[in-house]
This record gives C-alpha cells, sequence and structure tokens, in this order.
C-alpha cells in the first residue's frame, strides 16, 4: 500500500495544484485529506472546487466545522471571508464529511485529535508560549482506543512522526497552505515551518512496516503572499512568503 497525505490546505489553490502535481508524479493514484480545506483570506472556492474533484478520503477539520455550523457574523478572521466565496454546493458537501475516518483497514484518520478536532496532540503549549513535542505517555493516552497501526493528524501544520511503544506510527503530513499562523489557545502562540514549500506526506506499508516521506514542494508562493495582503492579512502573507510569522 502506498498514498499521499495532505492536510491544512486553507484556500491556499496554487499550493494545492502544486502538491496535487508531485503526488502524480510520483505515481501515487490514493489520497487522504486530514481536512481545513477552505478557511483563510485566500481562494476559497477554487480550492473546494480542487479538492470536491478528488477521489481522495476526506475527513473535517476544526476550520471546515467553522463554515457549517454557525452564521457568519460569529465566523472567525479566516472563516468568514472564505465562507463568502463558498457556495451551497460547497458547504453541502462539508456537511457530509466525516471527523474520522478509517482508510483500507490500516490507517485512522483524523484532524486534530480523535475526540477533538481543536486539540494538539504531539506538540503541547507551555504558558509562555513554547510550543515542544507531547510527551509520550500523553501521545499514547489519545491513541489508546486506536486499532490501527498507522495513524494520521493534522491541525498544527508541523511535518512531524511518533513511533508509539507499542509499535504504532503516528504522522502529521504538515500544512500544504499555510506555513505559519499565530493563535491564542491554550496559550498564545506562533507556529512556523521555516520554508514557504507547500507540504505533504507519502505513507508505504512494505516489508511490515510503515515508511513515511515528508514531501516540501517548491510553488508560486508570492502569488498567494500578494493574496492574502490585498485581503488585509499582513501577517499571514509574511509566512506564505517566508514561512515565519516575523
Amino acid at each position: 500500500m502506498r498514498f499521499a497525505a495532505i492536510a491544512d490546505v486553507h484556500g491556499n489553490y496554487l499550493a494545492l495544484e502544486a502538491v496535487l502535481a508531485d503526488i502524480r508524479a510520483e505515481g501515487i493514484s490514493d489520497i487522504v485529506n486530514l481536512g481545513d480545506m477552505a478557511s483563510g483570506p485566500l481562494d476559497a472556492r477554487r480550492t473546494m472546487d480542487v479538492l470536491m474533484a478528488l477521489d481522495a478520503v476526506h475527513v473535517l477539520g476544526n476550520h471546515d466545522r467553522y463554515l457549517i455550523d454557525r452564521p457568519p457574523k460569529k465566523m472567525g478572521s479566516w472563516d468568514r471571508p472564505a465562507h463568502a466565496q463558498l457556495e451551497q454546493r460547497h458547504l453541502d458537501w462539508l456537511r457530509a464529511v466525516p471527523k474520522t475516518a478509517v482508510f483500507r483497514d490500516q490507517v485512522f484518520l483524523c484532524h486534530a485529535t480523535p475526540s477533538h478536532d481543536e486539540a494538539y496532540w504531539l506538540e503541547t503549549v507551555l504558558p509562555d508560549g513554547t510550543v515542544r513535542m507531547s510527551s509520550l505517555d500523553a501521545i499514547e493516552e489519545r491513541a489508546h482506543e486506536i486499532t490501527q497501526s498507522l495513524i494520521l493528524c493534522a491541525h498544527t501544520h508541523l511535518a512531524r512522526a511518533v513511533r508509539l511503544r507499542d509499535g504504532r506510527l503516528i504522522v502529521n503530513p504538515g500544512s500544504v497552505g499555510s506555513p505559519g499562523y499565530r493563535d491564542t489557545h491554550p496559550f498564545p502562540h506562533v507556529i512556523e515551518a521555516g520554508t514557504p514549500d507547500a507540504r505533504y506526506a507519502i505513507l508505504e506499508f512494505a516489508d511490515g512496516a510503515w515508511r513515511f516521506t515528508f514531501r516540501h514542494v517548491p510553488y508560486d508562493h508570492e502569488v498567494m503572499a500578494a493574496l492574502a495582503r490585498r485581503n488585509g492579512q499582513a501577517e499571514l502573507a509574511h509566512a506564505l512568503a517566508t514561512g515565519w510569522i516575523g
């Protein structure tokens, strides 16, 4: 089994198109998408059209949920502009996307953690804003009811893999379209990938074990940075252009 995992596109259709081209060049036809597809001040409609046309397994991210579980006036600064671009068909499609899924009986898919779409799993934020790896005990506690040998999560936009003591593997493929962001929960912090490349992961089961490859794909990130800047998101524009918040 060999497939690609994408996540956290956040309306960045140019990054998505670059990743899909790279996946095709690798000869891979199976794709799973771990959510947070449209929200962001970029091009939500075009992104959703591409994702909806994919023959892929999708799960719902927290920002996808925000687009369908509340009125626009209660949406955040990334969700409200995305919602304004989307048509009813996009929203209806999102309503049918599950929160978790199992791919080919062997791979568990979720956006953040199995039970919560906003919680960090492989990372922990300290009160001073430091972001570090979670303890192995804490990571394993969230995985205790999962029987699949490979677990895929996303949400933090950071590519990372953790091998559990029982041999199971958890992989976050990183973000396709958003290499940096600022958040206030559970404490104010920033996430920075360090380059503007689009990211995804290739997973392969061979010789009785899972193998993973993190892919960084260059694309015309300056175009998307300029779009974010025109839409009043200077900090996101800087992240798209550099991989750093500032």
